[in-house]
């Protein structure tokens, strides 16, 4: 057997700036038809506008801090987040030991977001908000059935949180399979054209190629935000005041999240 030669090691001088870490950072059911009818619906007048001003966004945050607890608080909370996020200050909050610890016995979320399942858009960063803070549920286009239902009712009545938002976002792939079905009359494949047959009501026939995309998108988040305030459970919250239900989107060109109105 032939050994290989050793060769010397060859000394090299040191490095002046530090190496990059090794391998590199890693970056950062079937149809259940609900209750449809479209009637009320719950908003704050102050809106999750502009977002909050730097003196929210900047500062040293508390190992266990103070959540909000009514929906006029939860949205400031929220702006101030979605602030700092995309200003790229992120604060990463309630990761600590101490609220970790904190959670294992309780927890007390003080907003519930449905959103979409895109990849791009999770509520807990668009909104730099962490543990315990948000309750989330997600389905393509936000489209509602009997378990996301569910879920957004249990939020509220078991955990008593006094936010729903309804949080849509551009370029959603969901709204844009169903625009584009309704254009051509193509069939989707089975459970995909369950999702697109509940956007469907929100389609903007109004408007032509990306315009009617982006404006189905706001109708979509309109009409899940009504047909949830007609929930009687969730209804009776918004008639005592200690629910509010908004929509919402977020822009993946700004990173911003807007409010959207009632029409």
């Amino acid at each position: 057997m032939k050994i290989a030669p050793v060769h010397p090691r060859v000394v090299r001088p040191e490095r002046t700036t530090p190496a990059a870490p090794a391998g590199g950072a890693a970056p950062p059911a079937r149809r259940s038809l609900l209750r449809t009818a479209l009637t009320g619906t719950a908003v704050l007048g102050a809106g999750l506008a502009a977002g909050a001003s730097p003196a929210a966004a900047a500062g040293p945050i508390p190992a266990v801090r103070k959540r909000p607890t009514n929906a006029e608080e939860a949205l400031r909370e929220l702006a101030a987040g979605n602030r700092r996020w995309r200003e790229y200050r992120e604060r990463h909050p309630d990761e600590t030991p101490d609220v970790r610890e904190a959670l294992t016995s309780s927890q007390h979320p003080f907003a519930l977001v449905l959103g979409c399942i895109d990849s791009r858009v999770p509520p807990e960063l668009v909104f730099d908000q962490g543990l315990g803070d948000l309750m989330t549920v997600r389905s393509a286009g936000q489209v509602l059935d009997e378990a996301v239902l569910g879920s957004l009712v249990y939020g509220v009545l078991e955990l008593n949180i006094p936010l729903l938002m309804v949080l849509g976002h551009q370029s959603c792939g969901a709204v844009t399979a169903a625009v584009r079905a309704d254009e051509s009359g193509e069939e989707l494949p089975d459970h995909i054209q369950y999702v697109a047959d509940q956007i469907s009501p929100a389609i903007d026939h109004g408007e032509e190629g990306d315009a009617r995309i982006a404006a189905t998108i706001d109708a979509n988040v309109r009409l899940i935000r009504s047909r949830l305030a007609a929930e009687p459970d969730l209804a009776a919250r918004v008639d005592s005041g200690t629910l509010a239900i908004v929509g919402a989107r977020y822009e993946l060109t700004t990173q911003r999240v807007h409010r959207i109105g009632r029409d």
